[in-house]
């Protein structure tokens, strides 16, 4: 009798006779090329005899994601609990692939803060201040612009700009502050404030969403930034006190805006609170809003830092499950484009291993980030164009120069 073989990518060989299949653990099987004919042995007997269930499983997803299926809730749990990283971040990888070939984008951004003070006390925050406490402050148009003049390039392409939610100024001020920087540096694209910014306008101002986000598209806002989602769970919000947008808040917000035409990022900040089950349920919200509008551009997992430079490794995320939130996050987003390794939080060279398990964005070339950093981040607060160009070549993936809607403009061969 004659089978044709198939490596599965999971230990597994895969025995074809007609319409039959079998499986055998590759050791079993005499030397042979892969994908010749061989003779099938009488000891082949049926998958479910033959590999454990966690073997099973993953082989199931495998099959799910090279057919294009979607994954569930209980895959996505699987694959958090299953401790072989090299297949998920095969599989990731191969998603990629398929997305977006061997292209790896990065832009060169510049990150600005108008002010820290702030109305909530969210229990990971340390960027935030109290009117009047050390260190707080709140910036004129003026004062932005000296910072602004010191350190823009040519070819500087977006400023990100977020801050606390300081509610002793008015929404004009907000709105004032995207107008001036437009008004002074036309050529940069604005992706200003997060959705709990814009709720927090919202009730400051007493508009809608929607009147809010007109507002500041007048004065030249052309994107959001992704932050404020933390984790999308009512458990968690509590636990952290996450005194801002809540999950409903939060997604509407962003339908909002992408109803107005808007592209927006959005985040996961995870670390040791959140259940498994929760991330992926974070990511199950984010998939649903997304077949709704197809509005998000990219999904960028956070690893939460600890409250302090000093603290040790056991109070941060592991290597493992940073590469795990990238990579299972792009087997679960497969409706997202783009998902990014931010080094701000996990480093450059763990940022270069995980081009190679599904991220397609290395982020860019940002001037001094502060909010991961006053937390406690050790990785650089920014790089050159050098090193990024470098660090994705590296990965052997081809560096693409992007402005924030992705539209290419350089790409580095």
């Amino acid at each position: 009798m004659k089978a044709d073989i198939q490596l599965t990518g999971l230990g597994i060989i895969r025995c074809f006779v007609g319409v039959e299949s079998y499986f055998f653990h590759k050791h079993t099987i005499r030397a042979a090329p892969v994908f010749a004919n061989i003779t099938l042995s009488k000891e082949a007997i049926p998958l479910s005899l033959m590999i454990t269930n966690p073997d099973r499983k993953m082989a199931e997803i495998a099959d799910k994601v090279r057919n294009g299926e979607r994954l569930s809730l209980e895959d996505g749990i699987f694959l958090y609990e299953s401790d072989d990283l090299l297949t998920i971040g095969q599989l990731a990888n191969e998603v990629n692939l398929r997305k977006n070939g061997k292209k790896v984008y990065f832009t060169e951004t510049m990150s600005l803060y108008f002010t820290n003070v702030c109305e909530s006390h969210c229990a990971f925050c340390s960027f935030r201040k109290d009117l009047g406490e050390e260190g707080s402050y709140t910036l004129t148009p003026e004062e932005m612009f000296e910072y602004v003049d010191q350190h823009i390039t040519p070819n500087t392409r977006e400023f990100h700009i977020v801050g606390g939610h300081n509610n002793h100024v008015p929404f004009d001020y907000y709105v004032e502050s995207i107008r001036a920087l437009k008004e002074r540096y036309p050529q940069v694209t604005i992706k200003a404030y997060t959705a709990a910014e814009i709720d927090f306008f919202s009730r400051l101002s007493g508009l809608s969403y929607r009147e809010v986000l007109e507002r500041l598209m007048d004065v030249g806002l052309q994107s959001l930034t992704g932050g404020g989602a933390e984790i999308l769970s009512d458990q968690y919000r509590k636990k952290m006190r996450v005194e801002k947008a809540g999950i409903e808040q939060y997604l509407e917000v962003h339908r909002t805006a992408h109803q107005l035409g808007m592209k927006t990022p959005t985040t996961m900040l995870y670390g040791p609170v959140e259940s498994i089950e929760e991330r992926v349920r974070h990511m199950l919200h984010l998939r649903e809003l997304q077949d709704e509008t197809n509005g998000f551009q990219v999904f960028i997992p956070l690893s939460m830092q600890p409250t302090s430079p000093k603290a040790g490794i056991r109070r941060r995320n592991s290597a493992f499950e940073d590469l795990k939130a990238i990579a299972i996050g792009r087997l679960m987003l497969d409706n997202f484009q783009h998902v990014k390794a931010y080094f701000i939080n996990i480093g450059t060279q763990l940022t270069q291993v995980a081009l190679t398990m599904g991220a397609s964005d290395a982020h860019g070339t940002v001037v001094r980030e502060r909010i991961s950093h006053a937390a406690g981040a050790l990785t650089p607060a920014g790089i050159t164009r050098e090193d990024l160009v470098w660090l994705i070549k590296g990965a052997g993936r081809i560096p693409v120069e992007r402005d924030t809607l992705y539209n290419e403009l350089k790409v580095y061969e």
